[in-house]
C-alpha cells in the first residue's frame, strides 16, 4: 500500500455553516460537539492519523476560536516529529483582502503554506470538516497512483433522495469520471446522471437501490495540478468550478466507497446522525480500539447514576444523572440532570464548566436555573447546546409539530427544538 509520507493534508473548515444554526452561532462547523465528547473535525483528524499522515492544516474563516483552543489542547506532537495540526484561519494578504469566495478560494489563499516549495509533497489531500466516516486515506491515494490519475474524486453509491445536495457523476468502465453535476436541481439533469447496478456490482458493491454516483467532497490533487487550477480566478469551489471543468482536459479518477458516510451538513442530518449512535449495533463505530477517534483529554471524573432508568443512550464522562429516565439520548460531559426529568431521543451537549457551590446560591437567590437540566423536566427530539440552563417543570417537546421557528431563547428547524449554548430556559417553559 502507498505510503503518505509525500502528501499534505488540507481539512476544509466551511463558511457560516447557516444550515446547522444555530449550533453554527457561536462556532466554526468543524468545532460542533458530537457523540457526547467528540468534534467533528476530529473525525477527518483521526482518519489522517490512521492513514499515516500527520502534517494537517485545518482552513477556517468564521467563528475559529473554541475550534483553535480545540485543537490546540488536542493535538501536540513531540519535538523529534515532523507533525502537525494547524489552523489557518482567512487573514488580510498581499494575496487577496476578501474572505474565502469557496473551498478552492479557501486554498488559494493559504497556497504559501499548503504548496511551500520547500516541502517535497507530490500530492494535497483535500477534505470536509463535517462528515462523519471513517476512511484509509492510503486506498485512495494506491488508485490514484496507479490510474495515472491528475485529480481522485472519493465517491459514494446513493439514492434519489439525497441528490439535490450532493455533486452526481458517471464515470467510464475505467473509474474516469466523465460527467459531474454539482448539486442537480431538476428531474431531467438528474435523469441523465442515473447509472446502471452493473457500475455498483463489477466493483464488488451492493447497489441496494442506489443508482447515483455522489462525490463525497474528499479530493487527491497532484501537487502541480492543483496549481494550475488555483492560477484561474474564476476557480473558487472544487465541487462547482474545478472538477466540472477538469474532467474535459484532466484525468480525473473515481475512488469508490461503500462503508458509513453521512454528511453532517443540516440540524436534521446532525440530530439523526447522533441518535443512530445510539443503536445496539451503530453503522458508526466509535469503539474500534485499533483506530481510534481522538479528542481532547479532559481528565473528568467517571459518570454517575443515581436510581435513574438508562435505555440505548450514550454517557460522556464527568455527567450526574439523578432519578431521572433516559431513552436513545447522547449525553456530553459534565451534563446534569436533575431528578425527576425525562428525556428521550435528545442530543445533550453537556457544559464547558462545573457551577461551584457559590455559583448555585447566587442562581437561586436571582431566580435562574443552573446549568443543566432542572427536576421534572420532559425534554424531546431536541437539542440541548452547551451551558444550557434548563429550569424546573420545562417541557421541550415540539408539540405542535412546528417545522421551522425562532423562539425566545430557542430554535426549531427540521421539526427538532434546539436551546443555543448559553441560553436560559425559565422554569415552567413549554416548547
Amino acid at each position: 500500500m502507498r505510503t503518505t509520507e509525500n502528501v499534505i493534508a488540507v481539512i476544509l473548515g466551511g463558511g457560516r455553516g447557516t444550515r446547522l444554526f444555530p449550533l453554527t452561532r457561536d462556532r466554526a462547523k468543524p468545532s460542533v460537539p458530537i457523540a457526547g465528547k467528540f468534534r467533528l473535525v476530529d473525525i477527518p483528524i483521526s482518519n489522517c492519523f490512521h492513514s499515516g499522515l500527520e502534517r494537517i492544516y485545518v482552513l477556517t474563516q468564521f467563528n475559529s476560536v473554541s475550534l483553535n483552543r480545540h485543537i490546540a489542547q488536542t493535538y501536540r506532537f513531540d519535538t523529534y516529529r515532523r507533525g502537525f495540526v494547524q489552523i489557518l484561519a482567512a487573514q488580510q494578504t498581499l494575496m487577496g483582502e476578501e474572505w474565502y469566495q469557496g473551498t478552492a478560494d479557501a486554498v488559494k489563499h493559504n497556497e504559501p503554506y499548503i504548496l511551500n516549495p520547500r516541502l517535497p509533497d507530490d500530492y494535497v489531500l483535500i477534505l470536509a470538516g463535517d462528515h462523519l466516516y471513517r476512511m484509509d486515506y492510503r486506498k485512495m491515494l494506491q488508485v490514484h497512483t496507479e490510474t495515472n490519475a491528475d485529480i481522485t474524486v472519493s465517491v459514494i453509491p446513493v439514492r434519489e433522495d439525497v441528490t439535490s445536495g450532493l455533486g452526481i457523476l458517471q464515470t467510464d468502465a475505467d473509474g474516469r469520471i466523465i460527467d459531474f453535476v454539482e448539486k442537480p436541481q431538476t428531474q431531467e439533469e438528474l435523469l441523465q446522471l442515473r447509472v446502471s447496478p452493473d457500475v455498483f456490482t463489477s466493483r464488488g458493491i451492493e447497489a441496494h437501490d442506489r443508482e447515483y454516483i455522489a462525490s463525497m467532497g474528499i479530493y487527491i490533487f497532484n501537487r502541480e495540478v492543483l496549481q494550475e487550477f488555483l492560477q484561474d480566478d474564476s476557480n473558487v469551489d472544487f465541487g462547482r468550478d474545478i472538477i466540472p471543468g477538469a474532467i474535459a482536459t484532466r484525468r480525473v479518477s473515481a475512488y469508490f466507497f461503500d462503508g458509513y458516510w453521512e454528511d453532517i451538513g443540516t440540524i436534521r442530518s446532525f440530530y439523526l446522525a447522533n441518535i443512530a449512535l445510539t443503536d445496539v449495533a451503530p453503522a458508526f463505530n466509535f469503539y474500534d480500539e485499533q483506530a481510534p477517534i481522538y479528542t481532547n483529554r479532559r481528565h473528568l471524573p467517571s459518570t454517575k447514576v443515581n436510581s435513574s432508568s438508562v435505555r440505548s443512550s450514550i454517557l460522556a464522562e464527568g455527567s450526574i444523572i439523578d432519578d431521572s429516565e433516559l431513552d436513545r439520548t447522547i449525553v456530553g460531559i459534565r451534563s446534569i440532570i436533575a431528578s425527576g426529568s425525562r428525556v428521550y431521543q435528545s442530543v445533550l451537549m453537556g457544559a464547558d464548566y462545573y457551577e461551584s457551590e457559590a455559583q448555585r446560591a447566587q442562581n437561586a437567590q436571582d431566580g435562574v436555573p443552573n446549568v443543566g437540566i432542572g427536576r421534572d423536566c420532559l425534554i424531546q427530539n431536541a437539542i440541548i447546546d452547551k451551558n444550557a440552563q434548563i429550569g424546573d417543570n420545562s417541557v421541550i417537546v415540539n408539540r405542535d409539530g412546528i417545522d421551522n421557528y425562532d423562539g425566545d431563547n430557542f430554535y426549531i428547524r427540521d421539526g427538532i427544538v434546539i436551546v443555543p449554548k448559553d441560553a436560559t430556559i425559565p422554569a415552567g417553559t413549554e416548547v
